[in-house]
């Protein structure tokens, strides 16, 4: 027999399970012969085809058998999720952690064993399949290994107890300890508030007091200003009359001293002569238009 380093109920399991795989393997192949019988007796009663007819033919038989070996395909996927439904339930019932390496499905070595393993031992291990069939997977007997098992996950399912009630304790005692932080911290708020409250009044009144300093300093400064601006306003009006005085005593001068060139005595000539001509013309229009 091929040894897979299983016990005899192991054995006897995987027995069962090629089992089922090979009937259903024998049921697609019966399918598939069926397609070419059926296209054997339908399709070739003639004695002679054409090219086209011929490939028409195998076209139509391809896709059946395509969809006969894709649906097994299909079918075997599934079939082989429930297997491993089965014993991953039957483990997490232990706590236990089963772990699958896709790599070795391919291993050549392996898959001969598995293949003489069909050829040989199948047969001789009928009797014992038989009894295996009627069996179903179940937990371990109770003693041995599987006593200090359950005692250990009994000693676990206790501590976790105690772990449970000891972090219902101290979550207890954070929301106790959250509740209290947030009072404290809504009290030092109000103390802040109050605090800056009275910072902010004796800024204002720091304020003000400046303010009524600078006022009466500005005040102070004003009438000394008023003071001094009379006094240089009433200077800046003695300081204008005199300097009008001046301009004017100036002009006098100018006029004088402009009086005395001879421009001035020369233009003063012409103006007195244009002017007795401008009498002697007006005489003269007179005489020949009288005024009315």
């Amino acid at each position: 027999m091929a040894d897979f380093g299983f016990n005899e109920h192991h054995q006897s399991e995987i027995i069962n399970y090629m089992r089922f795989a090979r009937s259903k393997r024998l049921l697609r192949l019966k399918a598939i012969d069926s397609c070419f019988e059926e296209l054997k007796d339908s399709r070739l009663v003639e004695d002679t085809y054409t090219v086209d007819e011929v490939r028409e033919m195998l076209d139509g038989l391809q896709m059946v058998v395509r969809g006969e070996v894709e649906m097994e395909l299909i079918n075997t996927a599934h079939t082989n999720v429930l297997l491993l439904r089965q014993l991953f339930s039957q483990a997490e019932k232990f706590y236990l952690r089963l772990q699958s390496d896709v790599s070795e499905l391919e291993n050549r070595e392996l898959l001969e064993q598995v293949a003489e393993f069909e050829k040989t031992d199948f047969k001789i291990t009928n009797k014992l399949n038989q009894e295996a069939s009627k069996l179903k997977l179940a937990p371990l007997n109770e003693g041995g290994v599987s006593e200090l098992l359950n005692k250990e996950i009994a000693k676990l399912q206790e501590d976790n107890d105690k772990l449970k009630s000891r972090l219902r304790t101290l979550e207890s005692q954070a929301m106790s300890a959250l509740d209290e932080k947030a009072k404290l911290e809504r009290t030092l708020k109000d103390v802040q508030r109050t605090q800056g409250e009275q910072k902010e009044i004796n800024n204002l009144e720091d304020t003000v007091a400046a303010l009524t300093e600078d006022y009466e300093r500005s005040l102070s400064a004003n009438k000394a200003t008023q003071k001094e601006l009379k006094e240089s306003l009433i200077t800046a009006k003695h300081e204008l009359l005199r300097v009008q005085e001046q301009l004017a005593l100036a002009e006098k001068e100018l006029e004088k001293k402009f009086q005395q060139t001879a421009a001035y005595r020369n233009m003063k000539e012409i103006l007195t002569k244009k002017n007795e001509q401008i009498k002697e013309i007006r005489k003269r229009l007179q005489k020949y238009e009288p005024d009315d």
